[in-house]
């Protein structure tokens, strides 16, 4: 069997059994594979395997891949998950169905001034810099619930929840409390906003934990696709 294709199904069963080990269904957490810097074959790898749902961090890189595989995968749902500068958000709205990594008004105003009429909304989540590092992207909580109360207006967007990178640290307690946080965040936001049905939390090493904590969508690479290609 395909590398690609057993790892696959060993993150499916690490989501499995972790979901079941809270007493939540397995359906309730998607898997987002992250393909960033990897080859449009090991995405078709994926697909193939009934992988639908990925996620890019360079704006070039996965528009010149959205664009290989459109005629071969038409239901490929792609997400960005990596940092938007204003002056790529016009491809990315026309080109994406999902940006997980909004944590400005000027971007989201872009987005949807530039989504085209034809397509439905882009999906939209908030990142919140949980753990309050200087040198990651992200909006505090607070700021978090002001912008929200601002995208929710915008006609282009839909907004569906929060995404977060928690703090890397072996601090298993330290990790929970802000995984446990962003549910916090993300349950009155979701009171709030009935778009909203995603927490986009958890990777390779930690989704178990994520899923505990009330993750529906895990981010997951190396476990995937092995070593990020540089």
């Amino acid at each position: 069997m395909n590398t690609i294709l057993q790892q696959l199904h060993l993150v499916h069963d690490r989501i499995s059994q972790a979901a079941i080990s809270c007493d939540r269904h397995p359906d309730t957490v998607q898997l987002l594979a992250v393909s960033k810097t990897k080859p449009v074959a090991d995405v078709l790898t994926a697909y193939q395997a009934g992988q639908r749902q990925f996620g890019e961090n360079y704006v070039q890189e996965a528009i010149d891949k959205i664009a290989s595989l459109t005629v071969d995968c038409p239901d490929i749902v792609w997400h960005l998950i990596g940092p938007l500068q204003s002056n790529k958000t016009k491809p990315v709205a026309e080109a994406f169905d999902w940006v997980q990594s909004v944590d400005r008004l000027k971007i989201a105003k872009r987005l949807s001034a530039q989504r085209p009429a034809h397509l439905p909304p882009l999906n939209i989540c908030l990142q919140v810099n949980i753990s309050q590092e200087h040198n990651k992207s992200g909006l505090s909580i607070a700021e978090a619930a002001r912008l929200a109360d601002e995208i929710v207006a915008l006609p282009r967007l839909c907004l569906r929840g929060i995404m977060a990178i928690p703090e890397a640290t072996d601090d298993n307690n330290k990790l929970k409390a802000q995984l446990l946080e962003l549910r916090q965040l993300f349950d009155r936001m979701a009171e709030k906003y009935p778009t909203i049905d995603t927490l986009s939390m958890g990777m390779s090493k930690d989704l178990e934990l994520a899923v505990a904590c009330g993750s529906t969508l895990v981010r997951v690479g190396t476990a995937i696709f092995g070593s990020r290609n540089v």
